[in-house]
């Protein structure tokens, strides 16, 4: 009797280990599973929370024409403008940016890139481009201008105002040193520099786009002393010719 009693208790005693040790074995196996699910979890939300850095600088060199005329109405013109996209594209033409004046809605600005600078130049003299202009009702002898980027900065900003600044410089070189050196002043004044060139011709004729984050501090600036003495410390030549407007559209 007493043999048959022992050995039950040891059976269950041996049951009970079994099962202890087996229970034990799936809590790790799920604990483990658990932890590598968090960790790849964590990993994954890592990767996606750090974005790749985007470099929006262009330093290589653009050929670009720049037209300002005046419209008797934008809408009509703009509709006639990109019916003749093809008549463009066929001289190496590429529509790249619309503005609108900021003090008159009736001047525009048409910034377009140029494959071929030459094919450039024979495309805005010839008759057809002229009778296009007329059928979109521009008014007045338009402004045209062909100049060589340097440097552009293609990030999109929430500020749509710009303004383009055209001027004679003694030397392009010291010019943009001195430029350079303004860059934390023309930010305290709501100024970034978008696009920096010359005339394809002449690099003493400068020709800069910034936007105007801050119009209040920027247009104080521009009748300021301070722009005054750098100017004459960077090698201005005369007044600079400003066009302050709007991008309506880019392509």
């Amino acid at each position: 009797m007493k043999n048959s009693t022992f050995a039950g208790l040891l059976f269950c005693a041996a049951l009970v280990f079994f099962l202890t040790s087996c229970g034990g074995e799936g809590s790790k196996k799920e604990t483990s599973t658990t932890d590598s699910t968090t960790a790849a979890a964590a990993v994954d939300s890592t990767a996606k929370a750090v974005k790749p850095e985007v470099n929006t600088i262009v330093t290589a060199p653009q050929t670009m024409m720049i037209v300002v005329h005046k419209v008797a109405d934008f809408a009509k013109w703009k509709v006639s403008y990109e019916g003749h996209d093809s008549m463009r594209l066929a001289s190496g033409i590429h529509s790249y940016v619309i503005g609108r004046g900021l003090n008159d809605s009736n001047m525009v600005l048409v910034a377009v890139k140029a494959d071929d600078i030459a094919k450039a130049k024979a495309f805005a003299k010839d008759p057809s481009l002229k009778k296009a202009m007329q059928k979109g009702g521009v008014t007045g002898q338009p402004d045209i201008s062909f100049i060589t980027t340097s440097w552009q900065d293609t990030a999109t900003i929430s500020s749509k105002i710009r303004s383009r600044t055209v001027f004679m410089v003694k030397d392009w070189d010291a010019w943009q040193k001195s430029f350079e050196e303004g860059k934390q002043e023309r930010i305290d004044n709501g100024i970034v520099v978008r696009v920096i060139g010359h005339d394809v011709d002449d690099n003493k004729k400068v020709s800069l786009v910034t936007a105007v984050t801050d119009t209040a501090k920027a247009f104080a600036y521009y009748k300021s002393d301070a722009l005054k003495k750098r100017r004459a410390a960077s090698g201005v030549i005369g007044e600079p010719k400003r066009f302050l407007f709007q991008i309506v559209k880019r392509y």
